[in-house]
């Protein structure tokens, strides 16, 4: 094969190296647009500094993705195979091909919080084929049209820098362009270096939000919040999490509130529901994605106190009541270890009933009903049947922290004393649906449809909710320090003895 510099083999070669270039730009801009859905899938930097780290991140880190991309792809087959039309029409294709993937991966992070990866790949797919069966006419014709466009971009992009190429050549722009993303690439990866030194939050948050991002682990941030010690880890000893030297401090100045709506019958049975005429009226909406431990005790806590059960010794055993119930309105019946807060009087408010079975109603109930836990995992999903209408409101998980927080918020209009006195989300208010709860040693958060459990000794997995499969991914770390924090509200230190 003839290589020298006047061959016409080395020219078509080099050709459409420089043709490679501007296919690659033209790309760098389409891919910088459909990255906008990552940026969108999770919350805005509340910094200035953070608002800085993400979009050099989202034009560097695009950009580069995309640059390697064209490495590994077109490059190789233009030395190989340099014939200008087949090249560009096996680009167009190539092309097409990745972004799609990427477009289906932005996809997926949207809607369930979580990228595609090669382990979890044929359960994403079932998953996404359910999606498919379920959709309407109009919108596979849309995702056809959009894969057409894509295509026809690419074709025409080819096209047009193939046929213009040396009036191309003529541009200062690629030597701009390439500094300031060799600029943004270095500022993004010292800003990343300086915020995981100083623990800046509000950037390193962002590292899992791009695909093929930083990897990192859990052990160190679980020492930094005392939920591990590294030293007892290094010896294969383990540190419980209700070990650490940590005390429950109630909130000081709650706010007042008057709970002047209707009384609620919340009824969480023991046995799974027969056929309830009763629950299934239009007017009862259900909810099947409820994450409740399997643990009854924590379950319990959880509802009647809105609050993770990380808090549940201290206060069960102290005897202290909801710091929420400031005007005495809960009752409690049928719960042994709540004997202290078992009350019945016709002022109660919030009434819960731990039962076996559902009992016969009034017509004028409003109730909530919650069906057991069930399975020997840390957690478990379960019903909810409610004649509120607040809760029809929602989709994907919730837990049952929320169901006290969302009480006091939509129907007693008692936001401000929810938000200062529980751990919860108000169902169907946040677009994130994100939470955290501790159960048995395990610290539970979810975010969309993926669920982390992370054990004592560092060791974690990830699930999806929706469908059960393992999530092979990294550890999303500034998630997990932001359920961290969350789950902390409420704890001092405690005195050293």
């Amino acid at each position: 094969m003839n290589l020298t510099p006047h061959s016409p083999f080395s020219s078509k070669a080099s050709q459409l190296l420089s043709w490679g270039h501007w296919f690659t730009f033209a790309n760098i801009g389409l891919v910088l647009i459909i990255a906008l859905a990552y940026l969108a899938a999770d919350a805005a930097p509340s910094s200035v500094l953070g608002w800085v780290y993400m979009l050099v991140t989202w034009i560097s880190h695009t950009s580069f993705i995309t640059f390697c991309a064209f490495v590994l792809t077109v490059f190789p087959l233009s030395l190989v195979f340099p014939y200008p039309r087949h090249i560009r029409g096996m680009a167009a294709l190539i092309a097409t091909f990745g972004i799609s993937i990427l477009c289906l991966d932005a996809f997926v992070y949207y809607q369930h919080g979580y990228h595609l990866s090669f382990q979890t790949l044929p359960e994403i797919i079932t998953l996404l084929l359910g999606m498919l069966n379920g959709m309407s006419v109009f919108t596979g014709i849309l995702i056809i049209l959009g894969f057409s466009a894509i295509f026809c971009f690419e074709l025409i992009v080819g096209n047009h820098a193939w046929h213009h190429l040396e009036k191309l050549k003529s541009y200062r722009f690629p030597k701009y362009a390439t500094a300031f993303l060799v600029t943004c690439f270095a500022t993004s990866h010292l800003m990343h270096v300086w915020a995981d030194a100083n623990n800046y939050f509000d950037v390193t948050k962002q590292d899992n939000v791009l695909p093929l991002s930083y990897p990192t682990t859990a052990k160190t941030l679980l020492a930094r919040h005392e939920l591990l010690d590294l030293n007892e880890y290094e010896q294969a000893r383990t540190v419980r999490l209700e070990n650490a030297t940590s005390h429950f401090q109630p909130p000081k100045n709650v706010q007042s509130c008057e709970f002047n709506a209707p009384a609620i019958d919340i009824f969480v049975l023991d046995t799974a529901l027969k056929n309830t005429p009763a629950l299934q009226s239009k007017a009862v909406f259900i909810h099947p994605q409820v994450l409740v431990p399997t643990d009854k005790k924590d379950h319990a806590f959880n509802l009647v106190y809105g609050l993770p059960a990380y808090y549940r010794d201290t206060i069960t055993e102290q005897g202290l009541p909801p710091v929420w119930n400031i005007n005495n309105v809960l009752s409690v019946a049928g719960k042994g270890e709540f004997d202290y807060l078992k009350r019945q009087s016709d002022d109660s408010k919030i009434r819960f009933h731990f039962t076996p079975e559902f009992p016969e109603l009034k017509n004028d109930t409003l109730f909530i009903v919650i069906e057991p836990a069930l399975g020997s995992d840390i957690v478990s999903q379960t019903t909810l049947h409610t004649n509120l209408p607040y809760f029809s409101e929602h989709n994907g998980l919730m837990q049952g922290t929320d169901i006290m927080v969302t009480l006091l918020d939509k129907h007693f209009e008692c936001g401000a004393l929810a938000s200062q006195t529980m751990i919860g989300n108000v169902v169907g208010a946040s677009e994130l649906n994100q939470g955290v709860n501790y159960s048995q040693g395990v610290l539970i958060t979810y975010k969309k449809d993926r669920i982390i459990l992370v054990n004592h000794d560092g060791r974690h997995k990830q699930i999806s909710a929706k469908e059960g499969f393992p999530i092979e991914q990294k550890m999303d770390i500034p998630f997990l320090v932001q359920s961290i924090k969350s789950l902390k509200k409420f704890t001092v230190k405690a005195p050293n003895p």
